[in-house]
């Protein structure tokens, strides 16, 4: 067939913008200052209020240009608790999320529960620093403390807003334990859609003290993970992302 028999095609719809390969990508290979910026920009638009509820060291916020966001940083040093917040229900456009995601550091007695430096708070608090059980063990407790600040989370977020949660998987009493994937379960069973995903994979090797047998792949990428809020009534299921639209000040 010669090009003049060839059917006519009617013309492309012209699309907006232009053909680029900078966009922002779901793999990184770094730290977390150099990806949050990247989920904050994709998914929080700018002057949003953000509560960042285990503030910490401010790492996730060193390279996030001042003024961006009406920021509201909390932690334990400050009496916070991620699972019982200052705020008013349905007030925040966003609120992001880093707890102890290894078991070790929410074990009930203090002799065996990790955490030193920058954990030691964690390790104290969350546990409750004393001897007594904790109301779940091991990786639950982890679990049961995500899924208790999550219920809080939306509650003061509005609907549609963006909550973001940093997370690994970890082997826990010799089980592999997908956190990740648990989590979003728990999520949607909460009323939040999964957005969207980031894996952050560490730039260096991590030592490994008394290794006799390699039995699981060592753990070296973490997780941001993007949730969206689904209005009251609404079916996660059937959800679609909605851009976030700041309310009038």
């Amino acid at each position: 067939m010669s090009e003049a028999e060839l059917p006519a095609v009617p013309p492309r719809r012209r699309q907006s913008g232009v053909a680029t390969a900078d966009v922002v990508q779901s793999a990184h290979i770094g730290g977390n200052a150099e990806l949050f910026p990247q989920v904050l920009a994709l998914h929080v638009p700018d002057g949003a209020t953000v509560a960042d509820v285990t503030y910490g060291s401010g790492v996730f916020w060193k390279q996030v240009r001042p003024g961006r966001y009406r920021l509201l940083a909390t932690d334990l040093a400050d009496g916070v608790d991620c699972r019982a917040l200052p705020y008013a229900d349905a007030s925040l456009d966003a609120l992001v999320l880093d707890p102890p995601y290894l078991e070790g550091l929410l074990r009930g007695k203090a002799a065996t529960r990790g955490g030193q430096g920058s954990h030691a708070q964690f390790r104290s608090y969350y546990s409750n620093g004393d001897e007594a059980p904790p109301t779940a063990r091991w990786h639950q407790a982890v679990l049961e403390l995500y899924l208790a600040a999550a219920a809080e989370a939306r509650r003061v977020l509005r609907d549609h807003g963006i909550f973001i949660v940093k997370c690994q998987d970890e082997v826990s009493a010799n089980r592999q334990e997908l956190t990740h994937v648990q989590l979003l379960c728990g999520f949607a069973e909460l009323g939040f859609y999964a957005r969207d995903l980031f894996v952050l994979v560490r730039a260096n090797k991590a030592g490994v003290a008394r290794l006799l047998k390699q039995v699981h792949a060592r753990k070296n990428h973490s997780y941001f993970l993007v949730l969206q809020k689904v209005p009251a009534g609404g079916s996660v299921a059937r959800y679609r992302t909605r851009d976030l639209r700041l309310a009038p000040q």
